[in-house]
């Protein structure tokens, strides 16, 4: 025996020898500014529509294939309600578009959809307040570019809504790509360890704000503390029959008739929990399941199956809420390769874990009758920020954050400094993202035109105000 972990040592030592070192941080810096020959950092610039780009609509309703029919028309009620709102559901046609642009070869796990109302602010399980992407449905290894433009893009699409001059739309979207290029710079030499234990808390955030927003950002931190279970209990509740039930609101949340549906999500509730740690199986065995109910969420999102499921614990003051949300094939998919993870609800849990700081304890995944889904709590502390109210110099500030968080998630799942020597030091970079998401938004605007057209012709049935 002792021979056999000897043998087994001296393996592992020679394998550890043979091993080719590791390149230094300046030799990766310097393999990363290598990189602009293939993709030269001012080719991201602008943006002209393929002559056989798909048509964006015909993308958006073949993902209706496999959605909940009812809800289909609250989807497109809810995108035509503005460009922005088109943008936010469409990340399918992005991702279309983004496959045909120049990218430096090098990827990230990739959020897949990184507009500015995908981040926020939300509770880490020490009750810590972060900033940080807050949705992974198309969580992908994929170019970090994309992630990137799609960001920016954003930017300029909630600007211009907002009645902003282009000025102010130019200056918000380089403020955000500036902040990623000089945060990717920061975390270039980290440590490994460093990188994965940062995070962006309150303080980190109010340490680079004028005195009069981070007022305004600590008076909204501390709303958000309040946004627990303990809130959603109140809300979402009712005493009916002497029992806590799930109210209803309809077409929103709803109880479903299928008399099978409570069954199905036990099945569910079986192979999620293979998915958690021992402890937190533990932990969850403690409440009782009380009720189900489906719930609309998001935008892009709308038509997907998902249900929040209320336990009780202890008392009646001690309610959980779980979110149960169908996972789909990633839009990133066709274009950046098949996931590696047999179930889509574990692509996903897997992303978030790998690129945020801190992860909700119950995230996991499972399956019912082939459908894949994943787990989370409905709400811990989350806040996000309504961006259709920003004025032009907050959206900076905002925009700027974004592009923070954006880097530190690419930073912990690729390598920050080939991606820093690609960009540089300058605003090369910068400049020509911004010229590309100037030129995607008015994309983006043509693209809401024609759904709202779609609508007004009879083609696509849009339900407004839901």
């Amino acid at each position: 025996m002792v021979a056999q972990v000897t043998a087994e040592t001296s393996r592992r030592v020679r394998a550890a020898v043979d091993r080719p070192p590791v390149p230094s941080v300046a030799e990766r810096t310097a393999e990363g500014k290598a990189l602009r020959e293939r993709a030269p950092r001012r080719s991201h610039a602008g943006w002209s529509p393929p002559a056989d780009r798909p048509d964006p609509l015909d993308l958006l309703q073949a993902q209706d294939r496999s959605r909940e029919p009812d809800l289909i028309p609250i989807r497109y009620g809810r995108m035509v309600a503005s460009p922005f709102a088109f943008y936010r559901g469409s990340a399918v046609v992005m991702a279309s578009d983004l496959a045909s642009t120049p990218t430096s070869g090098l990827t990230v796990q990739a959020c897949g959809d990184a507009h500015l109302s995908n981040f926020g602010s939300f509770a880490t399980p020490e009750r810590n307040q972060v900033f940080d992407i807050n949705d992974f449905d198309e969580t992908l290894p994929a170019p970090w570019e994309w992630d990137v433009k799609r960001l920016a893009a954003s930017v300029v699409v909630a600007s211009r809504a907002n009645g902003f001059r282009a000025a102010d739309c130019a200056a918000a979207a380089a403020a955000t790509v500036r902040s990623y290029r000089e945060r990717m710079a920061e975390f270039a030499p980290m440590g490994h360890l460093a990188v994965w234990y940062n995070r962006i808390t309150g303080p980190d955030i109010t340490a680079t704000l004028p005195p009069d927003v981070a007022k305004d950002l600590q008076r909204g931190l501390s709303k958000a503390i309040v946004r627990d279970h303990l809130q959603a209990f109140t809300k979402m509740t009712i005493v009916q029959n002497g029992q806590i039930r799930v109210a209803d609101d309809p077409p929103l949340v709803v109880h479903m008739s299928d008399v099978q549906l409570e069954e199905r999500l036990r099945t569910l509730a079986r192979t999620y929990r293979s998915s958690i740690r021992d402890d937190l199986r533990e932990l969850l065995n403690r409440y009782t399941f009380v009720d189900v109910a489906r719930k609309v969420v998001g935008v892009g999102s709308v038509g997907t199956r998902c249900y929040i499921a209320l336990f009780r614990g202890n008392h009646d003051g001690d309610p959980l809420f779980l979110q149960i949300k169908e996972a789909f094939t990633s839009v990133l998919e066709p274009h950046a390769g098949k996931s590696k993870y047999p179930n889509h609800g574990q692509r996903v849990v897997r992303g978030q874990q790998y690129t945020q700081a801190a992860s909700d304890i119950f995230l996991g995944w499972g399956r019912i009758e082939g459908v894949d889904f994943y787990v989370r709590q409905l709400r811990d502390m989350k806040t996000s920020v309504d961006v259709t109210l920003l004025p032009p110099d907050r959206m900076v500030l905002y925009g700027a954050l974004c592009g923070w968080a954006l880097a530190r998630a690419h930073a912990r799942s690729g390598d920050a400094a080939r991606i820093a020597g690609y960009l540089g030091n300058g605003s090369a970079f910068d400049d020509a993202v911004v010229s590309f998401a100037t030129a995607y938004a008015d994309q983006a605007e043509r693209d809401h035109a024609a759904l709202v057209a779609a609508v007004k012709s009879g083609r696509i049935s849009a339900e407004i105000g839901r």
